[in-house]
C-alpha cells in the first residue's frame, strides 16, 4: 500500500468526515506528507501518536457530533503521553502543566474537582472536538512536523465545522489558536479567545475566563444538552485502551 492508504485508512468512516476530506487524500500535500511521515518511521524515529490515532479527535468525535473546539497546536511528545486529542493524555500519564491550568478554571468556574488523571475521552464522546493543528511529532522534539503539511488538513477540518454545523462554540487559547480560527464565522458560531493556559500565559486572563460555563450557557441557549466537563475516575476508565505508544 502507498503510504497516502495508510495513512487515509486511519481516517475511519461512518462519522461523516469523510465525504467532506477524502479529497485531501488526492491532494499532493498530502501525499507529500503521508510519504514524509513514512520516511521518518522508516528512519527509525518515533513518531508519536500511534499512527492508528493520529485521527482520534475526528473518529472519537462525529461531524453531526460536534458542539464545542478546542484548538490545539501539537501533540505532546514524551513517551506514552499523545493519543490524538488535543491537550489530553493517557491514563496514568501525568497531567501537563496548561492541562492543570484547565482544571483549575474548571473548579473555579464551576466547583468541578479536578480529576486524578488527564485523559479527556470523554469531552470528545460528548462532542468536544479536540484538535491540535499539527497531529504528529517525534519524541523529544517539539514542533517536528511543523510545515509538513497537517496544518492545511487542520484548516480543512476548521472549514467543514464551520460550514456544515451550526452553533458551535470554539475556543481558542493563544495567539496561534486565535489566528488559525481566523476563518470562523462568527455570525454562526460562538468563538472565545483568551490567553494560553500555560504556565507562561494562564495567568494573563486564562484564569477567570469562565469560558466553561459560557460555552455551556450558549449550548443550553440553543436548546442542546451541556457539556459534563467532569471527567470520570481514572478507575472508570477501564474501556479505554491503553496499547501503543
Amino acid at each position: 500500500m502507498h503510504p497516502i492508504e495508510i495513512l487515509a485508512s486511519q481516517l475511519k468512516p461512518g462519522r461523516g468526515w469523510e465525504e467532506h476530506l477524502e479529497g485531501e487524500f488526492r491532494e499532493p500535500y498530502m501525499i507529500a506528507l503521508a510519504e514524509f511521515l513514512a520516511a521518518e518511521e522508516s528512519a527509525g524515529k518515533v513518531v508519536f501518536p500511534a499512527s492508528s490515532q493520529c485521527f482520534n479527535a475526528l473518529n472519537s468525535t462525529p461531524l453531526d457530533q460536534v458542539r464545542v473546539v478546542i484548538l490545539g497546536q501539537d501533540p505532546y511528545h514524551g513517551p506514552g503521553q499523545a493519543h490524538g486529542l488535543s491537550f489530553s493524555v493517557r491514563p496514568g500519564v501525568r497531567t501537563p502543566p496548561s492541562l492543570i491550568n484547565m482544571f483549575k478554571e474548571i473548579q473555579s468556574d464551576l466547583g468541578v474537582d479536578p480529576p486524578d488523571h488527564g485523559c479527556l475521552q470523554s469531552w470528545a464522546e460528548q462532542g468536544v472536538l479536540l484538535l491540535n493543528s499539527v497531529l504528529t511529532v517525534v519524541q523529544g522534539q517539539a514542533g517536528a512536523h511543523q510545515g509538513k503539511g497537517w496544518e492545511v488538513f487542520t484548516d480543512r477540518v476548521i472549514e467543514t465545522v464551520n460550514r456544515e454545523r451550526e452553533g458551535v462554540v470554539f475556543l481558542l487559547w493563544g495567539n496561534y489558536a486565535r489566528k488559525k480560527g481566523q476563518q470562523i464565522d462568527r455570525s454562526r458560531h460562538l468563538v472565545l479567545e483568551g490567553p494560553h493556559p500555560s504556565p507562561l500565559s494562564a495567568y494573563r486572563g486564562f484564569f477567570g475566563c469562565k469560558h466553561f460555563s459560557r460555552a455551556n450557557e450558549w449550548l443550553q441557549g440553543r436548546g442542546q444538552q451541556p457539556v459534563n466537563w467532569k471527567l470520570p475516575d481514572k478507575q472508570d476508565l477501564e474501556a479505554f485502551t491503553e496499547a501503543g505508544p
